[in-house]
């Protein structure tokens, strides 16, 4: 999905199967991940919306709710950081493995047609039907060593 209003349909697709009831503060959670591309923790997504959205009445028990529905339908996707919890982002992206840095946080998106194409070879030599899969890949990055390991 290329633009907000297709992935608002589909928000209220999901919240009408699930007989649920649309809400603003649904709406701009999404918005907010929309908007804002990259991987965010809950607490850094509530902030964005009280900066945006001062008026909006939403609390971090809302924002883990919601975001838990929208990674149950696809709507986004996490990040797992063990002890620090999940960060989150948009869902309906092309798919794309991730580089995790342990000192800053940071993390860079990536695609290798190579790593595609082996996981596909050792499916088949172990007869495993894939559904998906999800590639963390967990060090340092560049900025950090230099940081680190100063002479």
């Amino acid at each position: 999905m290329q633009n907000f209003s297709d992935l608002l349909e589909e928000l209220k697709r999901v919240i009408k199967k699930r007989g649920l009831k649309y809400t603003r503060q649904r709406e701009i959670i999404l918005q907010t991940l929309f908007e804002h591309s990259g991987h965010h923790s809950p607490e850094e997504i509530l902030s964005l919306i009280k900066k945006e959205h001062p008026t909006i009445k939403i609390g971090i028990a809302t924002i883990y709710r919601t975001l838990a529905l929208f990674e149950e339908e696809g709507l986004v996707e996490s990040i797992s950081f063990d002890k620090d919890g999940k960060k989150y982002e948009i869902g309906y992206k092309e798919h794309h493995d991730h580089l995790v840095c342990i000192e800053c946080g940071k993390i860079v998106e990536f695609i290798d047609n190579l790593i595609e194409a082996r996981q596909i070879e050792v499916t088949k030599k172990y007869n495993f039907k894939m559904l998906g899969h999800s590639l963390k890949i967990i060090g340092i990055c560049q900025e950090c060593q230099k940081k680190l390991y100063r002479s």
